[in-house]
């Protein structure tokens, strides 16, 4: 295997190497393979690519085996992405609203609309997907939860653009 300096793919073999030899990550288990070779912390065809043996990789993405784990993982991801979209919103709002005598207080409920629907709403959701997860006896990696928590604001606000509800 070439060494760092002397370029081409052994040289990035290396730098993999060295990154992943820093122990930033916990080791899962007493073991540094991932649980299973389909999860997507495992690097099978890069590894045979830049030849790297993948023994030696640690699992960079533990999966969450309980209810708790995965039902915080897809609630806080929500969260965090419902935020991202009504924060800035709010902000728009407040700044262009803000000579309006009541219109002014549009951009407090837009903001109260990103906290309190993932808390309420949210919380019942994740709890679902969660327990249909539990229920298979499957784990959810965090890539699931991100995917999973997003998706439930990507719905809001495809529903709320597309004003379905005001057809009803």
């Amino acid at each position: 295997m070439e060494r760092e300096g002397s370029g081409g793919s052994g040289g990035s073999a290396g730098l993999l190497q060295q990154i992943l030899s820093l122990k930033l990550v916990p080791r899962v288990g007493n073991g540094t393979l991932c649980p299973n070779s389909t999860s997507l912390c495992s690097f099978p065809a890069t590894a045979r690519r830049l030849s790297v043996d993948t023994r030696d990789l640690p699992c960079i993405t533990p999966a969450f085996s309980s209810f708790t784990e995965m039902w915080y993982g897809v609630f806080l991801w929500a969260l965090v992405s419902s935020l991202f979209f009504h924060v800035p919103a709010g902000l728009l709002a407040l700044f262009t609203l803000r000579h309006h005598k009541y219109g002014r207080f549009m951009s407090v409920s837009i903001l109260l609309m990103g906290i309190v629907g993932p808390i309420t709403a949210g919380i019942l959701t994740s709890a679902a997907i969660a327990g249909v997860y539990r229920a298979a006896g499957k784990e959810m990696i965090p890539f699931e939860a991100l995917t999973l928590g997003t998706g439930q604001t990507f719905c809001v606000v495809v529903v709320s653009f597309l004003r379905i509800l005001a057809t009803l």
